[in-house]
């Protein structure tokens, strides 16, 4: 399995296949809207605009596992990102990122980029996953990297 392999449906209720972006730089993002770490949507937003035209995709993957910090349907949250953050990068619909129900993307993505000491479980929101222009997922970033610090690593996969 690859990156490409995997399908997953978008805030509006589409199927997108991974392979859609084959050739980018892409970071996969679980987000939440209720969550001291929301304000990174900001700066996530500021990395897509700057590096969209190189290649830069970043696709946002909403989350309740974590202090129920993403209660909202899929309309309040896709209203919540573009009012407050002015979200325009791809949003999916809210998926579990650990346990039994765990979107394949991420069981997939956890599996290639273990978290450190304490394995490959996603610890919070915001944990961020870069994928190269070729597909293979190269970085992973805890919840509390702020995404300028993502900056360098960006730029040498575009």
């Amino acid at each position: 399995m690859t990156f490409y392999d995997f399908e997953a449906e978008s805030i509006t209720g589409e199927s997108i296949s991974m392979s859609k972006y084959k050739g980018k730089t892409v970071v996969i993002v679980n987000t939440a809207s209720k969550c001291g770490l929301t304000p990174q949507y900001e700066g996530l937003e500021i990395l897509f605009q700057k590096y969209e035209a190189q290649g830069l995709m970043i696709l946002g993957f909403p989350c309740n596992q974590f202090g129920n910090q993403e209660s909202g349907d899929s309309e309040e949250i896709q209203e919540f990102c573009q009012v407050n953050y002015g979200v325009s990068f791809p949003m999916f619909n809210k998926v579990d990122v650990n346990g039994d129900n765990a979107h394949p993307l991420f069981k997939y993505l956890k599996s290639e980029l273990s978290g450190g000491i304490l394995g490959s479980k996603i610890k919070w929101n915001f944990t961020k996953f870069v994928i190269d222009k070729n597909g293979k997922p190269v970085k992973r970033f805890s919840p509390i990297t702020k995404p300028e610090k993502m900056e360098s690593t960006i730029k040498k996969l575009l």
